[in-house]
């Protein structure tokens, strides 16, 4: 198949590979256009736009992918399929209908649920116990497409945003291409999505880290775990940010009586460990980082910092 292949993070970069190193023929990629990134502001490229470059491919920039120049520059491929994994812009009716076979996009759950922006981290955030890809033909409405193949991955006790998204980028690309492969033959059987069944993952925003104390111990666990890497969870401590890489919830009949203790109140401070009192049970927060600080252990940012029972967080 000729294919023009849509996306720009990491996440895509498994998917555009495959398809590099695959039958097809990758005629044009599409990406978000270069960024100014970090402190410095330097103009980077997205990851898609280096694989793509180091393969000798043409890649095309718009600002706007509905536009009348875009979208004549699409038709001029002649593409059989576009393929969209995580590109970050709508396209119009008018592109969908452009290729033979359609768009199909790779998406990093198991539709209908999750549909939306962050379907990975929500997934670990919301306590799902599987999640997975699925390759959709796409429509008009978001990833509210008939479903033409998925593949179940299992989130495990102690998955962060980050495991979990190297799972599901590793499990996209063969399933792509077994789409592609069924679609050809015509043995593809769109399935329409069960839209009763819907979920969403809306686009993460910074603020989402923030921990609220009243919450149960596993509900905070799930938070510090699905928010790993970015934004990341987090609260305060004396007026300043206090990051949460890495924690473990203790149920509530943890074997202590907290009494009528308010949550985000630190029971103990002492070996590997920081124990906080949730609004159910309590949890343990094992990796931690101060604000300008680096990432530490909480062994490690004990043995600098006083931190005594009773302290209040948040």
């Amino acid at each position: 198949m000729r294919v023009v292949f849509m996306g720009t993070p990491d996440f895509a970069v498994s998917s555009l590979q495959a398809l590099i190193d695959s039958r097809h023929e990758v005629c044009m990629v599409v990406t978000q256009p270069d960024r100014e990134k970090g402190r410095g502001k330097a103009i980077a490229e997205s990851p898609v736009k280096t694989c793509a470059a180091a393969a000798g491919i043409p890649v095309f920039q718009p600002a706007r992918i509905k536009t009348p120049e875009a979208v004549s520059e699409l038709r001029a491929q002649q593409a059989d399929v576009f393929v969209v994994a995580a590109y970050g812009q709508i396209l119009s009716e008018e592109i969908l209908t452009i290729p033979r076979y359609g768009c199909i996009n790779v998406h990093a759950s198991l539709l209908p649920r999750l549909r939306g922006a962050s379907p990975i981290q929500w997934a670990i955030v919301q306590g799902e116990t599987k999640s997975g890809v699925t390759i959709m033909q796409m429509d008009k409405g978001m990833d509210t497409g008939a479903i033409l193949m998925q593949q179940e991955v299992e989130i495990t006790d102690d998955e962060t945003g980050e495991s979990l998204y190297e799972k599901l980028r590793s499990a996209g690309a063969p399933l792509l291409l077994k789409t592609l492969d069924a679609l050809e033959d015509k043995t593809a059987v769109p399935v329409p999505q069960d839209d009763a069944a819907a979920t969403y993952a809306p686009l993460l925003q910074k603020d989402m880290g923030r921990i609220n104390w009243k919450k149960p111990a596993d509900e905070i666990g799930r938070l510090i775990r699905g928010m790993n890497p970015w934004p990341g969870a987090y609260t305060k401590l004396g007026g300043k940010l206090l990051k949460i890489w890495e924690a473990y919830p203790l149920p509530e009949d943890d074997g202590e009586d907290e009494g009528d203790i308010a949550p985000g109140t630190v029971l103990s401070a002492a070996g590997d460990g920081i124990r906080v009192r949730c609004g159910k049970g309590s949890i343990v927060l094992t990796q931690i980082q101060a604000e300008g600080k680096r990432r530490l252990p909480a062994h490690d940012y004990l043995l600098g910092s006083r931190l005594e029972s009773g302290t209040q967080l948040g």
